[in-house]
């Protein structure tokens, strides 16, 4: 990036932090008092012309992020599909899919949108019990449709996040945990990790093909080597067999309470025709809350303990939390570029722009103390959130532009005409 680049970016970065509503680059301008900027396109070009890389600007978010992590803890990933709606003739990689949110187990609502994956690192911040799902890589993944009208052959969520683990294995040069939903349960996925020394965590299905390792092929024998043994039984009716061992253990569950969950495992070959076997760890949970629901983990891992793989699996859900987030408070689904660059920069910019918040604030919790903010009606928040966070960002930077006093002197800083408007102008659209 130029430097003549770079300056205009941190200008955006100022102004969406501060900005409240829709993120557009005239939204980000107004708020900066830059409403009568003559060369205002010259800030349209930072996404839709410049050159500048987004996976250069991931890999930089990503050691900034590494550098949160206490001392010990584990390098866990965690990556998802979500769907951006958008509508329009020029967004050329635009395709039907299932909206999560609209849907219920028993209607499918479909949406015409974007699908991004994005891979977003576990930190653990010190204004939250809960970990939290920062992102730093999203990728986009234009539909079937697109890439047949393209002429480019198409790649499934499956062949994007493999790519993706290259390129993070290739930044990190360590083991790390990849945990997804049942959609990355895949054993080509798998293959591919244990070759990059990155351990997959996710759900599998009850229906799953697993088999005993095969044996020993006698000495003499003709004829191919077996690849895998007999075939056990399936994971509804090792749920439903009270003879099995099962074991007893408390857990960390969802919302952090915790759980004692009864669980059975192994270790086993995963196979499917036309794919060589995936020797797996699975477990077998059974929620006391709900009996009559069966869940199954497992992990290419197979030396990784029982417990670990369930606490892995259950930090997933903080990322489906990261994804309301920055619809809620940074304003995904409003934009309206048509250009395929820009496109392709503006949500991954913003998706990256929720971690630089959390980077910044832990940054000025050192100087300035972040609480939550409490109401009459409200007071029993004990635990800030993302909302406190930004909110404790643009306290700082309006204090410091309008309201700071001279640390030589006893003067004070007299506003501008230009600055008083302003900032009468954003307390008046925020109200």
């Amino acid at each position: 990036m130029s430097s003549a680049t770079w300056l205009k970016a941190t200008t955006l970065i100022k102004g969406a932090l501060l900005c409240r509503g829709p993120r557009r680059i005239t939204s980000l301008l107004r708020v900066l008092g830059l409403s009568n900027e003559p060369r205002f396109e010259k800030y349209h070009r930072v996404l839709n012309r410049d050159k500048w890389s987004c996976v250069l600007c991931a890999k930089i978010l990503l050691g900034l992020l590494i550098a949160l992590l206490p001392s010990g803890f584990p390098v866990i990933v965690l990556v998802d599909e979500t769907l951006e709606r958008r509508k329009g003739k020029q967004i050329k990689a635009k395709g039907y899919y299932r909206d999560a949110v609209r849907s219920t187990q028993k209607k499918v609502v479909k949406c015409l949108g974007l699908k991004w994956i994005c891979m977003t690192l576990v930190v653990p911040l010190p204004w939250n019990k809960r970990p939290w799902a920062l992102p730093f890589l999203t990728v986009l993944a234009p539909s079937k449709q697109a890439n047949e009208k393209q002429g480019r052959s198409h790649r499934t969520t499956v062949d994007w996040t493999i790519t993706m683990v290259k390129l993070v294995t290739r930044w990190l040069k360590r083991s790390w945990i990849l945990v997804g939903d049942g959609a990355y349960a895949c054993i080509e996925l798998g293959h591919r990790c244990r070759k990059l020394n990155v351990t997959l965590i996710s759900r599998l299905r009850l229906d799953a093909c697993l088999y005993e390792f095969p044996e020993p092929t006698p000495k003499g024998k003709r004829g191919r080597k077996r690849v895998k043994g007999k075939r056990i039984c399936s994971f509804k009716d090792l749920a439903q067999d009270a003879s099995q061992h099962w074991i007893e253990a408390d857990v960390k569950w969802y919302g952090g309470q915790l759980l004692r969950i009864r669980y059975l495992t192994g270790v086993h070959l995963w196979y499917k025709a036309g794919e060589k076997p995936l020797p797996i760890r699975w477990v077998v949970v059974i929620n006391p809350n709900q009996p009559d629901r069966t869940d199954v983990f497992f992990s290419t891992d197979t030396n990784l303990l029982v417990t670990d793989i369930i606490r892995c699996f259950v930090l997933r859900w903080n990322i489906e939390v990261t994804f309301e987030e920055v619809r809620e408070h940074l304003d995904v689904e409003t934009q309206r570029q048509w250009s395929d660059k820009a496109i392709g920069r503006t949500t991954p910019v913003l998706m990256g722009l929720y971690s630089l918040a959390c980077v910044i604030a832990k940054e000025m919790r050192q100087s300035t103390l972040l609480q939550p903010a409490l109401t009459s009606w409200y007071d029993k928040k004990d635990q800030a959130t993302f909302s406190d966070v930004i909110a404790f960002i643009r306290r700082t930077i309006w204090a410091e532009k309008y309201f700071s006093n001279s640390s030589m002197s006893d003067d004070f800083i007299k506003l501008t005409p230009n600055d008083a408007d302003t900032l009468i102008n954003q307390l008046a659209m925020a109200a």
